[in-house]
């Protein structure tokens, strides 16, 4: 059963995010937009955040994470802030201090020791502060499974060789949690997880790439060249991985993240159709019965009915994350349709707006452009469909 319920707690909170992202998100995105650079980490908004408590933790985070009594709300949680979020601006959103999408395998797979130890900065309010999450690599893409930094164990350490790309607030973190493997033939079975601190020798080249969308947070390229990370930066210890539970790790936070990802395209879209249906009233008449209008009220249904067909997709996997069943199959499901009904809706947006749609003083040709990189982070959507269609017929999850 999905409950659609939003309570007292979270409604103060979508209030907050409405404020926040109306005052602070939006123009912040539009300005990064206009300038080609993203938001400074020195931004006196960030600072501001932190002190309101944006992306800090505090002592309840673990118990709301897991309480010890009562229904999980978290995922569900996440998905509607996340489209609340990135309806005022997506790369805003990213840009904001916390542990973002390091936090769910630290949270998962780390010892008590580990999840004290790296969430303490989190928790401090003197200085906003960002973790980051590295799978993606240049001959990998979003293919887990391929991956090919390597670990090997040397004495007390671990060192790691490898690459990563497109990795959101590298630069800016404090820690990266880093995806290698032991051994690249023995698949799933070879993966690790460590967390790589700010200033580790051997963590370089760090630089950002420049983008056509969503340019408010840096997406950082960086190389692992001879990197010796201390044996207890391990996530999980080295009995975690017995049983291929490396593998099960990296999957488990990628079905954790992904509804909230493409939660993230719903508001994108919404955002488009808002834009959209405001010209359109300015603009047309649309009760009368011209068929130019009726092109427009027909584009402006169809956008409505697949952002609320995607909004459903989103909430079943979070709701299934919450109850903690399996959510693979429907998590990917989310984060393959909401992408590109998103690209669809900022595309119908364009053409009900006609040449205005393309304008740079237009939020929608923003839009557009940032869009596309939905269907890339946290795995294509033709990834996804490959993991839909294994799943459906039955094979195991990666060969």
């Amino acid at each position: 059963m999905i409950s659609f319920d939003v309570d007292e707690k979270l409604a103060q909170q979508l209030e907050r995010v409405r404020t926040l992202g109306r005052e602070f998100l939006r123009p912040l995105g539009i300005e990064a937009d206009r300038k080609g650079e993203a938001i400074p980490a020195d931004h006196p908004f960030f600072e501001t955040a932190w002190r309101l408590g944006i992306g800090r933790l505090g002592p309840e985070e673990d118990e709301e994470e897991r309480p010890r009594s009562g229904e999980r709300t978290a995922a569900r949680r996440g998905v509607v802030l996340g489209e609340e979020l990135a309806y005022w601006d997506r790369g805003a959103a990213v840009a904001l201090p916390g542990p973002g999408l390091g936090a769910p395998p630290i949270r998962r797979m780390g010892t008590p020791e580990q999840r004290e130890r790296f969430f303490a900065p989190f928790r401090d309010p003197s200085r906003p502060r960002w973790g980051a999450f590295a799978m993606t690599e240049p001959g990998a893409g979003s293919d887990v499974a391929a991956i090919r930094t390597l670990a090997r164990k040397e004495g007390d350490a671990w060192v790691l060789d490898g690459a990563k790309t497109f990795i959101s607030n590298a630069i800016r973190a404090e820690w990266i949690v880093v995806w290698a493997t032991v051994d690249p033939s023995a698949g799933r079975a070879g993966h690790r997880a460590f967390v790589v601190e700010k200033g580790t020798p051997g963590l370089e080249d760090m630089r950002a790439e420049h983008k056509m969308g969503l340019v408010a947070y840096e997406s950082a390229s960086f190389t692992l060249r001879h990197c010796r990370v201390p044996a207890e930066n391990l996530l999980g210890g080295e009995r975690y991985y017995e049983s291929r539970a490396g593998f099960k790790g990296a999957m488990e936070s990628f079905n954790a993240t992904r509804p909230m990802v493409a939660a993230m395209a719903v508001g994108i879209a919404r955002a488009a159709y808002d834009a959209a249906r405001e010209f359109a009233r300015e603009h047309f008449l649309l009760s009368r019965p011209l068929p130019r209008h009726r092109r427009v009220a027909e584009k402006l249904a169809r956008m409505a009915r697949k952002i609320e067909a995607a909004r459903l997709l989103c909430w079943r996997a979070a709701s299934l994350a919450d109850a903690e069943r399996p959510n693979q199959v429907e998590a990917s499901m989310a984060k393959a349709f909401a992408p590109a009904i998103a690209q669809e809706a900022a595309g119908l947006a364009v053409e009900v707006m006609a040449e205005a749609g393309v304008r740079q003083d237009h939020y929608v040709e923003k839009l557009y452009r940032d869009v596309k990189a939905m269907d890339i982070v946290e795995g294509t959507g033709q990834i996804q469909r490959i993991v839909v269609a294994r799943r459906l017929l039955g094979y195991p999850a990666s060969g």
